[in-house]
């Protein structure tokens, strides 16, 4: 994301005061010993609060003797402040050191941070040095279908298939002016993809990306002369919570962070039990913020997927394989009832844990003018007898195409 510079502010200052600012936070960060936990603007540089990062487990769990609702006070606390993305103001800023039993550390600047930086832009600098809670963010998980089964050159070459199934639905997106913000990780025989971006647009066009991703993969399939050289991939999408944070790469963070706490375990927990060619998606309920109206909207799966509907028509027309699409259809599965109509059917599995995790069955159904359609996913019907029993139906939905 680009951050323009202040009035009055040249790129050649802009960078200089970037440098300075990036240097006094290397040095606090100690190689990584260290995490930036908040801060706040002072008239001529900034006060933080900086601290090994080991200081968040042992003040989370305290001495062990801790009574349930300090613990929970604690832990309120932590999720407060670790979800905080901007600078905190004086007051909540000296009430955190306190609590946190931190002394704060002044970091002097040769200007004021809001004319020479920016709050936005020290916000962004200062995320590579620390840890964040982010509670609405979309996940994909890819995963190939008898990977460790293949040797490793064919590994590589499936990899390189998804990787320019990836950047060829990236390209796609970017035709009609959807640029995505992505990150990926490698899970060893797959990828997580998510979107840096974050909100219900920024998710439902995670939403598009997967879909996409999905077609290349399955047209790869077509023109493949070879079947173990194109990846069988099941998906999952999720949305939950994780700690976003950068890795120490040499004797620097990484320019690009990573993820991981429920959402990862659950897309983890979930590709376990998918079906080659299945697609799942998490069940979930969470506040997401709308762009549109500017308000925070409490969103669950099932409005997610209805909501990714709309923007579906603005591809049509996008040219697959050389054949202009003529619309997208996305929907959850379910059983029909007597009138014809379609439910969507809820899902539930448990892992190795015993722990139970509840999804829905995705379809995706791309039809194309002049070529054959492009169906992913399963069918309700499709999935064998064993399939994870389903424990609910929803609401009728309208019929599935």
């Amino acid at each position: 994301m680009a951050y323009p510079a202040p009035a009055g502010l040249s790129e050649t200052e802009l960078r200089d005061n970037i440098i300075l600012l990036d240097q006094a936070l290397y040095a606090l960060w100690n190689l990584g010993d260290n995490l930036i936990y908040a801060w706040t603007p002072e008239p001529r540089g900034l006060r933080v609060l900086v601290a090994p990062h080991p200081m968040l487990t042992e003040f989370a769990l305290g001495d062990g003797r801790l009574p349930p609702q300090e613990l929970t006070r604690r832990a309120r606390l932590l999720d407060k402040l670790l979800s905080n993305q901007d600078h905190l103001d004086t007051q909540a800023f000296d009430a955190v050191a306190a609590a946190l039993g931190v002394a704060p550390k002044f970091i002097e600047l040769p200007f004021a941070p809001e004319r020479g930086l920016g709050l936005p832009l020290i916000a962004a600098i200062a995320a590579r040095y620390g840890v964040r809670l982010v509670e609405d963010r979309a996940v994909i998980l890819f995963d190939a279908v008898g990977f460790s089964l293949l040797t490793p050159l064919q590994q590589v070459v499936q990899l390189n298939s998804l990787s320019c199934s990836v950047n060829a639905a990236y390209a796609k997106l970017l035709d009609r002016e959807i640029n995505i913000n992505f990150a990926r990780t490698t899970t060893g025989d797959g990828f997580y993809i998510w979107n840096r971006m974050r909100g219900v647009e920024a998710n439902v066009e995670l939403y598009q990306l997967m879909q996409f991703i999905l077609a290349d993969n399955a047209l790869a399939h077509e023109r493949a002369t070879r079947a173990e050289a194109v990846p069988k991939l099941r998906a999952c999408f999720h949305v939950g919570s994780h700690y976003e944070f950068y890795q120490s790469e040499g004797l620097n963070p990484t320019s690009f962070s990573y993820l991981v706490g429920q959402v990862t375990i659950e897309l983890a927990r979930m590709i376990e039990n998918a079906l080659p060619g299945q697609i799942l998606v998490g069940k979930f309920n969470t506040l997401m913020h709308d762009e549109v109206t500017g308000e925070d909207v409490r969103i669950d799966s099932l409005d997610f997927v209805e909501r990714t509907r709309a923007p579906l028509r603005s591809l049509n027309g996008l040219k697959l394989a050389g054949s202009e699409v003529d619309e997208i259809a996305c929907y959850l599965t379910g059983r029909r009832d007597a009138s014809g109509l379609w439910g969507i059917s809820e899902y539930q599995m448990a892992d190795k844990h015993g722990l139970i995790h509840r999804v829905y069955n995705a379809k995706i159904n791309i039809h194309r003018r002049n070529g054959e359609p492009i169906y992913l996913g399963l069918r309700e019907e499709d999935l064998p007898p064993d399939a994870p029993r389903t424990v609910a139906d929803t609401d009728f939905a309208p019929m599935q195409g």
